[in-house]
């Protein structure tokens, strides 16, 4: 005889039919937190709140996110669901303003967040939580001083020279060749990432299969299993650390950390000083290896995760922007003109030398179109913090419980005419000394602003001015069949890189003959 009717299947019914509606209640108990608080919200979906398409991994979060903004053009904030969990997302900049800078204190943490167990990936500069934060971030900065990186920029030439040999090696003249400007500004980014960090002689040009570029580009791989990992180090921190899911993943893991511990132990052992990374990371290990900041240690996984992620972050937060504006600039021949002009009376200035000054102070068009790239594809289109206690809304009535998640649509901001008109146009003219002026605060900050500012800010300025520089002195890049027109961003990972990771354009010297 069957629990509940004389049939075993109708008593499945039953059951299945009780467990879904108490599952359907559960995921949507909190489905009006934000219309109780008088806040515009967007309807969810029941079991998956309004995230489907990114949880589907059809659409990239960064313009999800642009979307959710642009839903809500009257209002400050609006609220929206992942899952079940409530979200706010920003829009005005006095209150932007206040999360990210004036009220530092009450959001220091970011709502991202890998397995604490994953010390590489939890540990890191861009995942720890405070206090450590802020230590570590304080003895890091050294690296990034200007008189650091002028000291360094001697190791980015000699990387420069890779470059400059495989151009020699191609034949540019005529019609030219048509070439991934993604994969030439990734090796070379890989390359100074490499020397200036590791103290390594990669040459990612002469072998584009060695190990340092193979598991670089493994934590960058855009498939269905690792996007949904990365989704979840950004949106879903507790499903994180439920499956136990590792930011570099085991063979890059195991690859860093044995790259990293012979690096350290051999200029230990031979006391040879580069001024790079490995320095910076020496010096921290030896005076302050007794010291322990609530689980952070400057030793073994906790140290090798500041490495670890100088070496993500550097794969492709330069190379992508640098080749965003190679495209930008193949579409518009004349901005690529003005640019290369500039590029010419600056070495003329130099003697023909690239130098640290040159790239620093001489190229201010450069700084213009790089700025416009930034405005239009920032390396990851929003940030997010979390409020570590409760927390009134400036000038509103909305009281921000504890432990909510607050996100900044970067890439809503940069794309709202109100702040810039004609948006979708590239514009360098947008960030001339007079109308860079006009911007508002908080509108434009696609490194990310306030005390989370990226550390790294400068570093990767300097090295987008080389990769244009080194590319658009003597060459000239135009569309070819292969290039998409509109660009097609890549919705398989959280941060913004072209279809497939691919950006093909035609190289070919300047003024040659077809």
């Amino acid at each position: 005889m069957a629990l509940i009717t004389n049939y075993w299947s109708l008593d499945g019914i039953i059951i299945l039919t009780i467990l879904f509606i108490i599952v359907y209640l559960y995921m949507t108990r909190n489905f009006k937190y934000w219309e109780k608080r008088g806040v515009f919200q967007i309807k969810p979906t029941p079991f998956v709140g309004n995230f489907m398409e990114c949880l589907l991994l059809k659409k990239a979060p960064s313009y999800y996110l642009k979307e959710l903004y642009d839903q809500a053009k009257s209002e400050a904030y609006l609220g929206f669901y992942i899952f079940d969990k409530p979200f706010l997302l920003l829009r005005d900049p006095e209150i932007i303003k206040s999360v990210m800078i004036k009220d530092f204190n009450t959001f220091f943490d970011r709502y991202a967040s890998s397995d604490p167990n994953d010390r590489m990936g939890y540990a890191n500069l861009f995942r720890i939580k405070n206090p450590a934060w802020k230590i570590v971030r304080t003895k890091l900065t050294p690296f990034f001083t200007s008189g650091r990186m002028k000291k360094m920029f001697g190791l980015m030439l000699e990387c420069g020279k890779h470059l400059d040999e495989y151009l020699n090696s191609l034949k540019l003249d005529g019609k030219g060749l048509i070439i991934d400007v993604k994969d030439i500004s990734s090796k070379l980014t890989m390359d100074i990432i490499s020397s200036t960090a590791f103290g390594l002689d990669v040459n990612a040009f002469k072998d584009p299969n060695t190990d340092f570029r193979k598991y670089g580009k493994m934590i960058l791989q855009t498939n269905y299993i690792r996007g949904w990992a990365i989704l979840g180090f950004f949106f879903l921190p507790n499903l994180v650390r439920l499956f136990k899911l590792t930011m570099f993943g085991k063979d890059t893991t195991m690859y860093l950390r044995k790259l990293f511990w012979e690096t350290i132990t051999r200029r230990m052992n031979s006391g040879e000083r580069r001024y790079d990374l490995i320095d910076i990371l020496i010096e921290l290990k030896k005076n302050n290896s007794d010291e322990e900041i609530e689980g952070f240690k400057f030793d073994g996984d906790d140290l090798m995760a500041q490495a670890a992620s100088f070496f993500t972050a550097g794969f492709d937060s330069s190379a992508v922007p640098a080749a965003f504006a190679l495209y930008e600039l193949a579409l518009q021949p004349d901005i690529q003109s003005k640019l290369r002009e500039e590029i010419h009376e600056a070495l003329n200035n130099s003697d023909g030398n690239v130098t640290y000054d040159m790239l620093i102070s001489s190229l201010p068009y450069m700084d213009m179109v790089i700025a416009e790239a930034l405005r239009k594809y920032p390396p990851l289109g929003f940030l997010n913090r979390k409020a570590m206690q409760t927390y009134k809304i400036p000038n509103s009535n909305l009281v921000l419980e504890k432990g909510t998640p607050v996100y900044i649509p970067m890439l809503g901001l940069h794309y709202d005419p109100q702040y810039f008109p004609d948006p979708e146009k590239f514009d360098p003219e947008r960030f001339s000394e007079e109308n860079k002026r006009n911007i508002p605060s908080c509108v434009y900050f696609p490194f990310g602003g306030g005390p989370h500012a990226c550390i790294g800010n400068r570093f990767g300025h300097l090295l987008i001015k080389l990769i244009l520089t080194k590319l658009l002195n003597e060459c000239e890049v135009t569309p070819c069949e292969k290039t998409l027109i509109p660009i097609k961003i890549e919705p398989l990972i959280s941060t913004t890189t072209p279809l497939n990771g691919v950006m093909y354009l035609t190289l070919r010297k300047v003024n040659t003959v077809d």
